[in-house]
């Protein structure tokens, strides 16, 4: 068998996105318990909990995703535009 990917199969092979949503989902929860190992000293009170720029970061996420959704509906072009 060919070990190189083929034009049509995704980069890795199958299975691959799986393990990379494992390794870096990993690497989120381990610096998410780092957190409480090495705990950030908050300068406005409310930013001094653990996990606090970990929630921030995925909201901040979650939120733009969103967000380009919703904007993504409006903006859409019709489906014969380029005729």
């Amino acid at each position: 068998m060919n070990s190189s990917p083929s034009k049509t199969e995704p980069i890795g092979g199958p299975g691959r996105p799986g393990r990379i949503r494992f390794f870096l989902g990993g690497i989120c929860a381990l610096l998410f318990l780092a957190d409480f190992i090495f705990p950030a000293e908050g300068h406005f009170g409310f930013d001094g909990f653990p996990g606090f720029y970990s929630l921030v970061g995925f909201l901040s996420c979650a939120s733009l995703i969103l967000v380009s959704k919703v904007a993504g509906f409006f903006l859409k072009a019709p489906e014969n535009y380029y005729e």
